[in-house]
């Protein structure tokens, strides 16, 4: 009993001492005493350069410090990503790529108006002016075809223009027709009304009459 009550009161002295004595410390220094184990031993296990007490737990401790290094990788990968997707359009890498499109769009523009410059040239040409690479003796060939052409597109010409007529004049019989055929209902529709009005005219020319004959009577 005296014992446990010294072994209080010196665990309470540890503990008030500024440098206390853990438990575990306590542990290994009666392992110590009492020949269990000794000091080399336990300042070569927990020696930061020692390896782990378990060959296990060194393993797993190694995975995890792949997997935190895979991890680490992973983000910075995901952020590389990120960047590139919502990188600066005016950056100049971007600009030099959008420069260069726009000089081929330029230049192919310029070929394609220079090409319509010389065809719109080429068009406007007169065609008297063009040199044509024929035999002395087809010349005259040549010039009855030109005027024969000619004649051709003359006739064409009136042939179209007497179609075009004809259509015209065809519209304006329909036309004159439609007309006559008014005028000759409005004819009746006023000969029937003259009819009325003559008819009025006799009946109210005797009622004027009748009066005058039995006054004189």
């Amino acid at each position: 009993m005296d014992a446990r009550r010294e072994e209080t009161a010196q665990m309470h002295r540890w503990a008030l001492s500024p440098f206390s004595v853990t438990p575990a410390a306590n542990l290994l220094s009666r392992c110590i005493s009492v020949g269990a184990v000794s000091q080399e031993e336990i300042d070569s296990a927990s020696s930061s350069q020692s390896p782990a007490f378990s060959p296990q737990v060194q393993e797993a401790e190694q995975r995890i410090a792949k997997q935190k290094q895979l991890d680490e990788l992973q983000l910075q990968l995901e952020l590389l990503r990120v960047d590139q997707q919502s990188a600066d359009v005016a950056h100049s890498f971007h600009l030099a790529q959008r420069f260069q499109l726009l000089q081929m769009l330029s230049s192919h523009l310029q070929d394609v108006l220079k090409e319509q410059k010389r065809l719109r040239q080429r068009l406007m040409k007169p065609l008297a002016q063009t040199s044509v690479s024929l035999p002395a003796h087809l010349h005259r060939s040549v010039v009855d075809s030109v005027k024969l052409m000619m004649d051709f597109i003359e006739t064409l010409e009136e042939k179209l223009s007497s179609a075009h007529s004809w259509t015209s004049t065809k519209e304006c019989l329909s036309q004159l027709d439609s007309s006559i055929t008014l005028l000759l209902a409005e004819a009746a529709e006023i000969e029937t009304l003259s009819n009325q009005i003559l008819r009025w005219k006799a009946v109210g020319s005797s009622q004027l009459s009748d009066p005058s004959s039995s006054s004189s009577s």
